[in-house]
């Protein structure tokens, strides 16, 4: 253990030459955007969501079909680059027409209302979702859908239907408050690189995510860059404090310094450096930690992130 208490890990194992050449397929782009996010390494900030607005006075609206409805990115992350965006058109018997779009979770469950009053048939309008609950908290991961309605408080109004049978709307999508931080073929370490491995006078405080040197990293959660540095044990490395959390996010073994700074703001799925082997790594990996709160070195303590690294694998 250093003067930080950084741990020093060790790897149980080498990418093989066929998982570097599939690397080199990976283009960033195209990594990014399998985590809802931009091909940029740049903090800058996100647009924010649509405000939610009132339920009219007096709701007053016609017959309402669809036009045309679509949601875009079909995957999206917490506090992410790209927040679920509804783009959709009404069809209807009145020209003036007060809506409620209603985000529904798989169950049928309405966890986000947005009010619209005055919506004109056949002009495009948007919605964009924050991933936050009408109760201001993360929403849970899932499987949601934009359910467009009159404000009516008539309990019969009907929602909106298809203006005709061969309309095509895309509604649902997937939102995640986590993203799996290797983009890029990769192992989990075992024995020496697992949490909780012995060394000599402590033990090993994270783990190890074997991946070629090169591939490209994201943040698993978004937030402030708590710090961003060199260590001889870590080499290059970050910790993030996870935006709605009280837990720190810390990548060491960075191939090199990470773009982002102390202080700046990272979104989930935000690229923040690549795979490297600095430090006293043996080997290309990801060395990951997570510290409950309140913090990284704060009065906080690292806990096993194996369970949840194996969850966001699964769905990034």
């Amino acid at each position: 253990m250093n003067s930080k208490g950084f741990v020093r890990p060790r790897t149980v194992g080498q990418i093989g030459v066929i998982a570097a050449i599939v690397l080199l397929a990976c283009l960033p782009g195209s990594a990014a955007a399998s985590t809802g996010g931009a091909a940029t390494p740049s903090a800058a900030p996100s647009p924010k969501g649509s405000p939610s607005g009132t339920p009219a006075a007096a709701p007053s609206a016609g017959a309402l079909t669809l036009v045309a409805g679509k949601t875009t990115p079909r995957k999206s992350f917490y506090f992410g680059y790209r927040y679920p965006r509804l783009s959709y058109t009404i069809g209807s018997t009145q020209p003036e027409n007060d809506l409620r779009i209603d985000v529904v979770g798989a169950a049928g469950e309405v966890v986000k209302t947005f009010y619209r009053e005055n919506v004109a048939p056949n002009v495009e309008s948007k919605v964009r979702w924050d991933g936050t609950t009408n109760e201001g908290r993360p929403a849970r991961n899932g499987r949601y859908s934009f359910r467009i309605s009159p404000q009516s408080a008539a309990a019969t109004a009907p929602a909106a239907r298809k203006a005709t049978a061969s309309t095509t709307l895309s509604l649902g999508f997937a939102f995640y408050g986590y993203a799996f931080p290797v983009l890029g073929p990769h192992e989990f370490g075992m024995g020496a690189g697992r949490f909780g491995a012995p060394r000599s006078g402590h033990t090993h405080q994270g783990q190890d995510v074997m991946a070629a040197c090169g591939t490209p990293l994201v943040a698993a959660r978004g937030g402030r860059v708590q710090m961003s540095t060199w260590d001889d044990a870590a080499g290059n490395y970050l910790v993030i404090d996870g935006k709605g959390t009280g837990d720190d996010f810390m990548y060491a073994h960075l191939a090199e310094p990470s773009p982002l700074k102390e202080g700046e703001t990272v979104r989930t799925g935000q690229p923040i450096g690549v795979v490297g082997e600095t430090g006293d790594a043996q080997g290309c990996h990801l060395h990951f930690e997570i510290w409950s709160a309140p913090g990284w070195y704060e009065g906080g303590a690292p806990f096993d992130p194996l369970p949840l690294l194996r969850k966001w694998d699964a769905y990034s």
